[in-house]
């Protein structure tokens, strides 16, 4: 059911969200932030200030817009709030030396005039096309994982300046920033990963592992190493494919990723030194066949792992804990709506995906700590399992309600310009 009546919410849902009151100064700013809360989480179609405001009883657009655009509360002290709740909790904290992904996410937007909008590449439609691009940091410790921070890329052709403008900043530096907003919130990452926009930045790798970080990052096939190939009298600069090509079939050994679909693939490990870089790292090369020739799907990868450590198996199935990331996309997008805004500003459009954060976040800490368990009689073993029961939750609470209050609800309805009766 749609409707949300915050004298209806579930008990847990007062409880989780009277944990940011103290960061609010107003009462009008606690009382919105449960409701578009609610609304984040309810089964309107879209996430924007406008549907929530209609599917909500004396639900005020004007003002949920004013909290959204121009109230004076801060996103990253509600975001900080968050992680530090669920780094509180013995379930849903995020254990030491968890795998910190960075990762960027794009979403198409028409026109101009939205913060940060360009013709870039959009992952989720595969290909350069008009829309909005963010970084984002997220941590997985093999059981769980929880999305911690997001940055709105703001690319060169929306700044009046271009490339040349004072706020205009590369993915890899706003990557840096997540990393260090990770760090200042007490959290012990064990590893970073990282895709090939960010492993091909040797300024960005340097940088991590200055902070003492260790990382596993994608790398493009003309990535160029010192390597010693057959022939060669010492180490000479070969491009990573041309490496990999030289490379005979017992160099690989055969595993299977524990996916959400297993994937069996070919992995071998090499030791190679990187321009502009001291010391030696370990290189990857992983096929979807048992040779070079027949693989249809290369990928590279670099670490700078101990080398003891840093298996061909162990890098493979370190990065393939990448693919949680997509998980939380599919549920964030689908779900939650954290592409449904309809706001143009950079402030509005980063305090809804912060509150699509934290609708996330509550949803999977009740699902973890046993709040939800009396609303359902089958495990809750996904974050759709664990949705549909908050809903159960919230839909039994609001028929009831609306029992003993059918003069408001009717009223609801009639504001929308229909008849309840």
């Amino acid at each position: 059911m749609q409707d949300k009546i915050p004298e209806a919410m579930p008990k847990f849902f007062e409880s989780w969200c009277s944990k940011f009151d103290d960061i609010f100064n107003r009462e009008t700013q606690r009382s919105n932030f449960r409701l578009y809360l609610s609304g984040v989480l309810g089964d309107t179609e879209r996430k924007n200030v406008w549907a929530i405001a209609s599917s909500i009883v004396n639900g005020n657009y004007h003002s949920l817009h004013h909290f959204l655009h121009d109230s004076p509360w801060s996103a990253d002290e509600v975001n900080c709030r968050r992680v530090e709740i669920l780094q509180g909790c013995r379930q849903t904290k995020l254990k030491n030396g968890f795998d910190l992904i960075i990762d960027d996410s794009g979403h198409r937007k028409s026109g101009s005039a939205t913060a940060g909008v360009g013709r870039q590449y959009i992952g989720q439609i595969g290909k350069v096309d008009n829309g909005i691009v963010t970084v984002t940091s997220h941590g997985f410790d093999g059981t769980k994982g929880v999305p911690i921070d997001i940055r709105l890329y703001k690319h060169a052709t929306s700044l009046e300046g271009g490339k040349k403008d004072p706020v205009f900043r590369k993915k890899p530096d706003i990557a840096l920033e997540l990393i260090d907003k990770c760090l200042e919130k007490g959290l012990s990452p064990g590893l970073t990963l990282l895709d090939a926009g960010y492993g091909n930045n040797v300024p960005l790798l340097k940088q991590i592992e200055e902070k003492g970080l260790k990382y596993v990052a994608a790398i493009n096939r003309n990535k160029n190493f010192f390597y010693k190939l057959p022939g060669d009298t010492r180490r000479e600069k070969h491009g990573i494919e041309e490496i990999a090509k030289n490379l005979a079939p017992e160099d690989f050994t055969e595993i299977e990723l524990q996916l959400e679909k297993p994937r069996k693939v070919w992995v071998s490990a090499i030791e190679v030194y990187l321009p502009k870089m001291s010391g030696k790292r370990t290189a990857c090369i992983q096929l979807n066949a048992s040779t070079f020739e027949d693989a249809t799907e290369i990928d590279y990868y670099l670490t700078n792992e101990e080398s003891e450590r840093a298996t061909a198996r162990w890098i493979a199935q370190s990065y393939s804990r990448r693919n949680w990331v997509e998980v939380f996309y599919r549920e964030a997008k689908g779900w939650l709506g954290i592409t449904d805004y309809e706001v143009r500003d950079e402030l509005s459009m980063h305090r809804h995906w912060i509150m699509v954060y934290v609708a996330h976040s509550l949803i999977q800490y009740q699902q973890l700590s046993g709040g939800l368990r009396r609303w359902a009689t089958m495990p809750l073993e996904t974050f759709n399992d664990a949705l549909k029961a908050y809903k159960v939750a919230v839909e039994y609470l609001v028929v009831r309600w609306i029992s003993l209050f059918p003069e408001a609800f009717a009223a609801h309805r009639s504001n929308l310009g229909y008849v309840w009766g």
